[in-house]
């Protein structure tokens, strides 16, 4: 079966199981699921319920959508994603994205834990995304072009929109939450960095470095998304820190960052439809 094929499977089964339209889709990394609480929940739809739709096996992503209203904004949130480590192509990464889009979401909201190869970065900052390198993992674009969403050859110029990250950072200043801006760099995985890939990020330029978002960024550009992402760091990329990283590290601290985090997500997606 072919990417559009089961594209357009998973979307006839959505639409057999719930009638809902979002306005905004939100992807949760790992860690940050907690939010999907904190919005008036109307239907929740686990992955497997959606007939050819991936799986996520990830520790900490809960697998399913949850389709509610924040401040009577309609919304669609992935609690946890699928990754290209798992196993999976790269269209079937790409595919959550993709269905969002058919049902009807205009703006696509990022989040990932990531690491810091920046040394002024920390565990706990919140890194706005302005750009991203993806060229050591495959771009989903690849293959038959979806000619409904873009172009064969999409430009990818302002990958983050401009307008959008300019409401984020004011959003963040009025919390009084701090929040850098950067570039982020999406490698592999599973496997984390050795402490000569951290450097090589950096001298690439990135600032922070994680296994997912870069993707699923560029298939949301090429269907008509506008696309803002937030990387929360949950520690230092290898050679920065001595310490051996581990998958509870990335839990506990995202467990800590998680109430400013909702707390700047909330308020942005609200600003963000208050200037549309």
């Amino acid at each position: 079966m072919s990417a559009k094929e089961k594209l357009k499977k998973c979307f006839e089964s959505f639409k057999q199981k719930i009638n809902f339209t979002p306005k905004i889709a939100l992807v949760l990394g790992t860690g940050l699921g907690a939010l999907a609480d904190e919005i008036e929940v109307k239907h929740t739809l686990a992955y497997d319920e959606v007939d050819g739709f991936p799986i996520s096996t990830v520790e900490g992503h809960k697998g399913r959508f949850v389709f509610g209203c924040l401040k009577d904004i309609p919304i669609v949130i992935m609690q946890g994603r699928v990754h290209y480590y798992e196993g999976y192509t790269m269209q079937d990464v790409v595919m959550p994205i993709r269905l969002m889009r058919l049902m009807g979401a205009e703006t696509l909201f990022l989040t990932n834990a990531s690491g810091s190869v920046n040394i002024e970065f920390i565990p706990g900052d919140f890194m706005l995304i302005r750009d991203q390198i993806t060229n050591f993992v495959p771009s989903p674009l690849i293959g038959e072009n979806f000619n409904d969403f873009g172009p064969r050859f999409p430009d990818m110029t302002e990958i983050y929109d401009k307008e959008l990250r300019e409401i984020i950072k004011n959003t963040a200043e009025k919390l009084y939450i701090k929040l850098r801006e950067g570039v982020y760099i999406q490698l592999t995985g599973p496997n984390y960095e050795s402490p000569a890939e951290v450097k090589m990020c950096r001298l690439l330029g990135a600032d922070t470095v994680g296994m997912s978002t870069g993707c699923e960024a560029i298939a949301a550009r090429h269907a008509g998304f506008k696309v803002c992402g937030i990387s929360c760091v949950s520690n230092l990329g290898c050679g920065i820190s001595d310490k051996p990283l581990a998958h509870e590290e990335v839990m506990e601290s995202m467990n800590a960052s998680a109430p400013k985090f909702k707390e700047l997500i909330k308020n942005s997606i609200v600003n963000i439809c208050k200037e549309k």
